[in-house]
């Protein structure tokens, strides 16, 4: 078993590596050294788009453990204070990338295959996990890494639309003759409130905000000059959906809200889609979700939680196109996640390496034994 000294300093050895979105080089190299010459696996590429995968034993079952290499802009000076490890990715989700790493180092051959990802750009436009699903890369089972809490196992996530929505007024004019020509920006908060209060609106969920969906004002660009009123104005528009829906209802409805707000105000509008995630929601009677709660009662002595958490995440993605059993679990807490104090508790994420590693002996036992059982039909 790992000791709790190199746990520690590997996970360091990670958060030093300053590695926001479409960055991850040097850590995707460091964990591929640290692969084959420390933790004994016997294969680790870097695939085209900066994804590090690393292979450990053979036959049945497969199972991949994914996580993230990279982070949310800003850096946070990396320490060890009163039990807390502090750094940029601590929470969100280092601790977990490198918990599953060091998890799949003490998989004993030749029980099965552990195929260990550190996937890019998470917190961008999820480059890594759509190439590794077009990859048709092959597994039974998956677990990805994000903050949890270690007696919490994350069942599901909301999808999300970014909608880029512009606004054409026709013309300008000078700022001195407001009159004379309509302001973008002006009209453009029109098509923002409708949007929020329609799509938003409180019956299409039950109060539980898991439930709801949610809209977020992230970008606006509108005008050319201090003294000329803008003709064009953009925004960006983020919208979680929950599992009750899909993106295409969402989208089906916008459309109309937008259609009308442009007919209302005698304006243009049209919007493209930058981003489009379903929502997901795993099986909780799944052999995965069996193994992980067998471990948590194994090492925390307590029932473990199943969650659904407002965000999206990268179980969405292979979660829907691979059709096989998948959860997400890890260290660290969400609320400290892209926070100027981003942290995690060292004896948490020691204990949630035990955690995992325990889950991987159920899993290939549970995976055993409906396997035994179907060939005896």
């Amino acid at each position: 078993m790992v000791s709790q000294s190199y746990s520690v300093e590997l996970l360091l050895r990670a958060l030093r590596l300053y590695t926001p979105s479409r960055s991850e080089a040097s850590l995707a190299a460091m964990l591929k050294e640290t692969c084959i010459n420390e933790l004994g696996f016997e294969q680790a590429h870097i695939d085209s788009v900066g994804n590090l995968v690393a292979v450990k034993g053979t036959g049945e079952p497969k199972i991949l453990l994914c996580g993230h290499m990279d982070t949310v802009p800003g850096q946070i000076p990396v320490r060890i204070e009163d039990g807390l490890i502090y750094g940029r990715g601590a929470s969100d989700a280092k601790a977990a990338l490198i918990a599953m790493l060091l998890a799949a180092s003490e998989f004993q051959k030749p029980t099965g295959t552990i195929i260990f990802a550190g996937l890019v750009d998470e917190e961008g436009n999820a480059t890594g996990v759509k190439h590794l699903a077009k990859s048709k890369i092959q597994f039974d089972y998956a677990i990805f890494g994000e903050p949890s809490g270690i007696g919490n196992i994350t069942i599901g996530y909301k999808g999300r639309l970014a909608i880029r929505l512009t606004c054409d007024v026709g013309k300008s004019t000078h700022a001195s003759a407001p009159w004379l020509a309509k302001n973008s920006i002006e009209e453009i908060y029109g098509f923002w409130n409708a949007i929020k209060t329609e799509i938003t609106s409180p019956e299409l969920g039950d109060g539980n905000r898991a439930n709801l969906i949610s809209c977020s004002l992230t970008e606006i660009t509108g005008g050319s000059s201090h003294n000329v009123t803008p003709q064009k104005c953009k925004i960006t528009i983020d919208i979680r959906i929950p599992t009750s829906t899909n993106c295409e209802n969402v989208l089906e409805k916008l459309k109309v809200i937008i259609e009308k707000t442009a007919s209302e105000k005698l304006v243009k509008a049209s919007y493209r889609i930058e981003d489009r995630t379903e929502p997901f929601e795993a099986n909780r009677s799944s052999s995965i979700v069996r193994a992980l709660s067998l471990s948590i009662l194994d090492v925390c002595k307590t029932r473990a939680t199943l969650i659904r958490k407002t965000g999206t995440g990268d179980m969405n993605v292979l979660g829907t196109t691979s059709h096989v059993p998948v959860v997400t679990y890890g260290p660290g807490e969400s609320h400290a996640s892209h926070t100027p104090d981003e942290h995690v508790n060292i004896s948490q994420y020691v204990c949630s390496i035990e955690v995992i590693s325990r889950a991987l002996v159920h899993l290939t036992r549970l995976h055993t034994t409906a396997r035994e059982k179907t060939n005896s039909v």
